[in-house]
């Protein structure tokens, strides 16, 4: 279970930043009360992607993992929204899946490549 925190630090910290950074750009602001309500669905959907990775036994730094964590950050995320009367257009659909993919696949991208190359050295 350890080898697991760090990929949940990882992913926690996307979704964190993509909630910062809409709260911002949209002008928002930062209440701590304010950014949690964004953020829990999305939250609850990374923490079930990685219990998914758990029971189907990938390794948590795989693009599998990537793949399985960013569709439950956005699916459970964008469901929960939803149930709790938040918006879901299409084009914020877009926009959290590709804000969230690229770090939450990037991060296991960058360890990948870096591991073939220590390999090869």
């Amino acid at each position: 279970m350890r080898r697991f925190a760090p990929a949940l630090a990882a992913d926690l910290l996307a979704v964190l930043v993509f909630v910062l950074v809409g709260r911002r750009s949209h002008d928002e602001g930062s209440a701590l009360a304010a950014t949690v309500a964004t953020a829990w669905p999305f939250v609850t959907g990374t923490a079930v992607g990685e219990l998914v990775v758990i029971l189907v036994r990938r390794p948590p730094e795989s693009l599998a993992a990537g793949g399985i964590v960013t569709a439950g950050a956005v699916a459970v995320g964008m469901g929960l929204r939803r149930l709790a009367g938040g918006g879901t257009p299409v084009t914020f659909v877009v926009v959290a899946t590709t804000f969230l993919a690229l770090p939450m696949i990037g991060w296991r991208l960058g360890a990948r490549l870096l591991a073939r190359r220590r390999a090869i050295a």
